[in-house]
């Protein structure tokens, strides 16, 4: 239980409330693009297929990524296992800058004239998740709640 508690234990700070809605929201729809296909996504099966065929990732590291991304997402928006759905995220950034987006460069392709995206928006998330993972969920979070009928 102490691991638990440990892991959710948080502040009533306003910092990892917007750290975890902006990250959480930003997130999301790319989840939902891999996991139902909204936004243009190609849906689980094709992301899977993508992950595992093409890129040659392990099944079990595309599932995991997919969840971050998904399940991540809506974990920080509630606040719940922040610390843990803020990890999963900064690893498929850290993992994406490492295998596609660092060949790039730093900056995104805004003008079209770059083989691909560069890394500063997976900086920038890392950055938010990094907040998350050390402070915690901040204000009206699942976490807090959960900590605090804990105490009682």
């Amino acid at each position: 239980m102490k691991a638990l508690q440990l892991l959710i234990q948080t502040n009533s700070s306003f910092g990892p409330l917007i750290a975890r809605l902006v990250l959480g929201f930003v997130m999301l729809p790319h989840g939902l693009q891999k996991t139902f296909g909204l936004f243009g996504g190609h849906g689980f099966a094709g992301t899977m297929q993508f992950f595992t065929g093409m890129m040659h990732i392990p099944a079990v590291f595309a599932l995991l990524a997919i969840t971050a991304e998904f399940a991540g997402a809506l974990g920080l928006i509630v606040g719940l296992f922040s610390r843990v759905a803020a990890l999963g995220i900064a690893s498929v950034m850290m993992v994406a800058i490492i295998t596609v987006h660092g060949a790039n460069g730093f900056f995104m392709n805004w003008m079209g004239t770059q083989k691909g995206e560069g890394f500063e928006y997976h900086l920038l998330a890392i950055g938010l998740a990094l907040v998350v993972m050390i402070q915690g969920a901040g204000k009206a979070s699942l976490d807090g709640l959960i900590a605090n009928s804990d105490q009682k």
